[in-house]
């Protein structure tokens, strides 16, 4: 029976193509719609926690604040008010996992006919624990490197592939500055961070011999900033206020008195952006559904029309012996086929869209079976729950009634 009600339905919709489609179109722009923005955002949200990752977990950044001289204060980080000595101070608190104090600038690169300019980061070997940072080649520095002032380097992806090509960079000696270091190892590729800055392009060596031999410093032992890892998430503010307790009591600041350097909870501000990223996920999909309530919509006033034009033929279906029930599920059928084929070629077309962007802007995507077949699921849901009225007013008609209408 029900397979005689389906090829009914088909035939039915079969006797006005063009009225069908404009009604599954509604679906298909629906569901494509829901797919691609929930892809679009996904790729987005996806992209910001990946920037997270590479950035660590659970890290402050302690910078050199601001200086009050004859008057003039000074903006932030002009004058170095970290040492060495603070760092390794912050390492000794409790929940403190890692630190790592480092002296940051820029210089030119050269090596062979090719040259680069670059950041080049002087830091001890706790950076690349705090920073999660792994080689993907060769071996870290040392702390005897650290006490000697060794001329060694680490060297970032963008780096190797300006400096060397294709060439392995290990073991071979480049120039900074016209002074020969020799690389010890390769860094692996962190991208972009959420500022978009490309973190693969920079060079680490130690701290002292960016001190001694590269930039030099105004006070001796001293650095622009010192990354700290606390051992867990939940650490963190005992960790920060533990942070200011000390630096304020080392640089004897009295109460009252601005602190000469600023705490900041990079974890907290990655979280915020990485939250924001969701709500504009969340924003899209909202949006695009907006577009399956107008397809149901569609769908409820054509069946209604359908209804009024095959009055007649429902008061012979039930004068012959046809009851409500019959009535009911034939019109609901129709709606049924209507919205699963028209939220199948949605399916398709949001996929393709979604590819579509990603090949032609770049932007990334991210295309979840989850969203697909929630997308499905609704939209479908949406269709047969309009399609019932239209069916349920046809049910109830009077067999009298329906023959009487012209």
């Amino acid at each position: 029976m029900i397979g005689a009600m389906l090829s009914e339905a088909w035939m039915a919709m079969g006797a006005n193509r063009l009225r069908t489609i404009l009604t599954m179109l509604g679906m298909v722009i629906g569901v494509g719609a829901v797919i691609l923005m929930l892809a679009v955002g996904r790729g987005a949200q996806q992209q910001v926690q990946a920037s997270i990752a590479s950035m660590g977990s659970n890290l402050f950044i302690v910078l050199s604040g601001s200086t009050t001289s004859g008057g003039v204060r000074m903006g932030g980080g002009a004058t170095p008010t970290l040492t060495i000595a603070d760092a390794q101070a912050i390492e000794e608190l409790n929940s403190v996992l890692a630190v790592a104090p480092s002296a940051p600038g820029t210089a030119q690169l050269v090596y062979g006919p090719n040259n680069w300019s670059t950041q080049i980061v002087g830091t001890t070997p706790n950076f690349l624990t705090v920073r999660d940072w792994r080689l993907s080649s060769g071996f870290p520095f040392t702390d005897p490197d650290i006490r000697s002032a060794t001329r060694v380097a680490l060297l970032g992806q963008t780096v190797v592939r300006n400096l060397f090509g294709d060439e392995d960079p290990v073991g071979k000696t480049i120039r900074i500055k016209n002074s020969p270091y020799v690389v010890l190892g390769v860094l692996a590729a962190k991208g972009q961070s959420l500022d978009g800055r490309d973190q693969d392009d920079t060079v680490l060596v130690p701290v002292t011999t960016a001190q001694r031999k590269l930039f030099g410093t105004q006070f001796a032992g001293t650095v622009r900033f010192i990354s700290v890892q606390a051992a867990s998430a939940e650490a963190m503010p005992s960790v920060e206020r533990s942070i200011n307790e000390l630096l304020r009591q080392r640089h004897r600041i009295r109460e009252g008195a601005d602190s000469d350097f600023t705490v900041r909870n990079l974890t907290a501000m990655a979280n915020t952006a990485a939250e924001t990223a969701q709500v504009m996920s969340l924003m899209l999909g909202a949006i695009a559904s907006v577009s399956l309530l107008v397809g149901g919509i569609g769908i409820m006033n054509i069946m209604l029309v359908s209804v009024t034009e095959r009055t007649r033929e429902i008061g012979i279906r039930m004068a012959i012996g046809a009851c409500g029930k019959d009535i009911l599920l034939q019109f609901l059928l129709e709606a049924i086929i209507i919205s699963v084929i028209g939220c199948m070629i949605g399916v398709v077309i949001g996929v393709g869209g979604a590819l579509a962007v990603n090949k032609a802007s770049g932007m990334a995507v991210l295309i979840t079976m989850s969203s697909i077949v929630t997308a499905f699921v609704v939209a479908a849901t949406v269709g047969i729950f309009f399609g019932w009225y239209p069916a349920h007013k046809a049910s109830m008609l009077r067999p009298i009634d329906a023959l009487r209408f012209q």
